[in-house]
C-alpha cells in the first residue's frame, strides 16, 4: 500500500530549534575542515559522496553481492570512477531485525578488503562498525574514518580509537540495536530528541580527545524511525546544524522511500535521488549512497545552483 502524503508538519512535531529554518534565501552552505588522519576535506565547497560497500550476506539491498575479494574491488573501482569520494565498508548488517555477527567474523570480512583497496586505489576508506577492535584494525590497515551507527552508545571505546589515530568519526543516531529498533520509535519530539542524543554523542567523543573538526553527525534515517519520522527529518534537517557539526545522511533505498512510493527496494532509485537533493538543500555535506553515478549527476546540478549568485 502506498503511504499517503499526509506529512505536513504540525506544531507538536516541530522542535524548539525551528528558528534555524527561518534563514533568508539564497541558501549558503557552512564550511567545515573535516580532519581524518592525514586527510582534510573542505566540506561545504561541494557535496561529498560516500559509496556503500557491504561485504555481508544479508544487508537489505546489496547483501551477498560483494563477498569475494574480486567482486568487492571491482565495486570500489566502479564507485570511484562514478564519482565517490569515500568508500564506506561494512562487515555487519544493520538492517532492521539483524542480530549481528561476532568480532572475528566481522574482521575476516573487512580487513583483507581494506588492506587490498589501499594497495590498489588512492581512496579514503570509512569502516562501518560498532566494535572498537574492528575499528582499530581497520584504521591500522588504512581506513581514515570510523562510521558508528550507535553514536558511541554501544561502545564508547571507539572514541578513544578515533582520538588515538586522529581518525574521522561519524556519529549516528539510533533508537536501539538493529534487532529491535523497529519496536523503539517513540519520541517526545523527533527533531529535538535526536539533537539531544547527538549532543551527548559529541560530548563522549570530545571528552575522549577526538578533535572537534573530526566529527560528523548523522540523524540515522531508518534507524528506529517511522516513515513519517524520516520525512520530518528530511524537511527539518537543517535544525541539526545547531550542534555546529557537518551532517551526513544515508537515505539510500531506505524503506520509507518504498512506503511513500509503494515500490520494492530495487525500484527506489528516483526516491533516493530526491531525498539526497532535499537533504543537501537542508544542510547535508556528505551523502551515503549505493548508486553513485546517478546521485553524482544530480549533485552536480544542485552544487552548481548553490554556488551561483546574482546582484
Amino acid at each position: 500500500m502506498v503511504l499517503r502524503t499526509k506529512y505536513q508538519a504540525n506544531n507538536k512535531l516541530q522542535s524548539k530549534y525551528t528558528g534555524l529554518n527561518q534563514e533568508k534565501t539564497p541558501f549558503k552552505r557552512r564550511e567545515h575542515n573535516f580532519k581524518c588522519k592525514d586527510k582534510e576535506l573542505l566540506l561545504g565547497s561541494k557535496t561529498y559522496i560516500m559509496g556503500v560497500l557491504n561485504v555481508t550476506p544479508d544487508s537489505f539491498y546489496d547483501g551477498g553481492r560483494y563477498l569475494g575479494m574480486d567482486e568487492a574491488l571491482r565495486q570500489i573501482d566502479k564507485m570511484l570512477n562514478e564519482g565517490a569520494d569515500i568508500i564506506d565498508i561494512g562487515g555487519e548488517s544493520t538492517r532492521p531485525g539483524s542480530l549481528g555477527v561476532t568480532e572475528e567474523e566481522e574482521l575476516k570480512r573487512v580487513v583483507p578488503i581494506i588492506r587490498e583497496a589501499r594497495k590498489q586505489f588512492d581512496v579514503i576508506i570509512s569502516i562501518d562498525t560498532t566494535k572498537s577492535s574492528v575499528a582499530e584494525d581497520a584504521i591500522g590497515e588504512g581506513a581514515s574514518i570510523i562510521n558508528d551507527i550507535s553514536g558511541l552508545k554501544f561502545n564508547p571505546e571507539i572514541a578513544k580509537i578515533a582520538s588515538k589515530y586522529g581518525a574521522g568519526l561519524v556519529l549516528m543516531h539510533t533508537s536501539s540495536r538493529p534487532y529491535n529498533m523497529k519496536n523503539n520509535t517513540g519520541y517526545n519530539s523527533i527533531i529535538s530528541d535526536i539533537i539531544g542524543s547527538l549532543k551527548g554523542s559529541v560530548e563522549i567523543a570530545e571528552r575522549a580527545g577526538v578533535d572537534s573538526k573530526s566529527i560528523i553527525l548523522d540523524p540515522g534515517f531508518g534507524f528506529g524511525k517511522t516513515a513519517e519520522h524520516n520525512l520530518i527529518l528530511l524537511k527539518y534537517l537543517s535544525e541539526l546544524l545547531v550542534l555546529g557539526k557537518p551532517i551526513l545522511i544515508g537515505t539510500s533505498r531506505k524503506s520509507f522511500i518504498g512506503e511513500v512510493l509503494g515500490v520494492s527496494v530495487e525500484e527506489r532509485l528516483e526516491g533516493t535521488v530526491a531525498s539526497v537533493v532535499m537533504g543537501i538543500i537542508n544542510g547535508a555535506s556528505i551523502v551515503r549512497v549505493h548508486d553513485v553515478l546517478y546521485v553524482k549527476r544530480a549533485i552536480k546540478i544542485i552544487d552548481a545552483a548553490l554556488c551561483t549568485s546574482y546582484n
